[in-house]
């Protein structure tokens, strides 16, 4: 083989031992994440973000967790409420990581690991609520979802910060009992709004009564008010007696001005 090539082939498996040596040595690191660095098997630490540097053939990136907010969707569970309702629920976590050590040391699978508590405290907490609580209320639950599946991450270096029950699927009968029931809530609002509209028209029929039997000229005027009504909306002759009150003061003063009537005498 000539030299010349021979040094080829030398130089060649050089440069490919010292790109295998720089790639295991420089690593990069993305802002939103952080390398968790072992040392001859043992935790040297978390590094990053940038350029960071390792011992050849001593250290090694065990993993590179990511730092940012991780949404997941807990699916559809089917839960049996404490008043004796099935329904299926299903919700969203929000959970990102705070400690990349304890999320690579403690736990196989942080995220499915997440993912299995999340469904089995939903199941518990739906289970201990009754159906109006979860449909009413249903921040109190988020709350108390929240705070459990915290606790039980935490020690992961998950933090559990938003869990949101999304949907709750009743059963078809369920949900035409509720038809009906919200149904007759609303025709017994209807009746009570009716009979309090009856109640202060009849008060407001009792003074207006009151008032008229004390004025007497109340009456009168009402009786015209009346008719004149009458007279509007249809067009009609309409025949009516005129009180005698009305026109008393009117015959009276007639007959005040008659003459007196002429006694004849005897004589005549």
């Amino acid at each position: 083989m000539p030299s010349g090539t021979l040094g080829l082939i030398i130089g060649l498996i050089v440069l490919f031992f010292i790109f295998i040596i720089v790639s295991s040595v420089v690593k990069i690191v993305q802002e939103y994440e952080r390398a968790v660095v072992f040392r001859l098997g043992r935790l040297a630490g978390v590094r990053g973000p940038g350029l960071i540097l390792l011992w050849p053939f001593i250290e090694w990136v065990r993993a590179k967790v990511d730092l940012r907010v991780v949404p997941m969707n807990v699916p559809p569970q089917e839960v049996i409420t404490r008043d004796n309702v099935t329904v299926k629920v299903n919700a969203v976590v929000y959970f990102r990581v705070v400690d990349p050590a304890a999320a690579v040391l403690k736990v196989l699978d942080h995220v499915q690991a997440t993912s299995q508590i999340a469904q089995t405290t939903l199941r518990s907490v739906v289970g201990q609520s009754e159906l109006d609580e979860l449909l009413a209320h249903r921040e109190r639950i988020n709350e108390r979802l929240q705070r459990i599946i915290d606790e039980q991450t935490l020690a992961w270096g998950v933090k559990v910060s938003v869990v949101e029950v999304k949907d709750v699927e009743l059963p078809q009968a369920m949900q035409r009992a509720m038809a009906r029931q919200a149904e007759a809530e609303r025709e017994k609002r209807a009746k009570i709004i009716h009979a309090e509209g009856e109640l202060q028209a009849s008060q407001t029929l009792a003074e207006a009564a009151r008032i008229i039997a004390t004025q007497p000229a109340a009456l009168q005027l009402r009786y015209l008010q009346t008719l004149t009504e009458i007279a509007s909306e249809r067009n009609s002759t309409v025949i009516f007696p005129i009180p005698i009150d009305l026109i008393s003061p009117f015959i009276a003063a007639a007959r005040a001005r008659e003459p007196a009537a002429t006694i004849p005498s005897s004589d005549g």
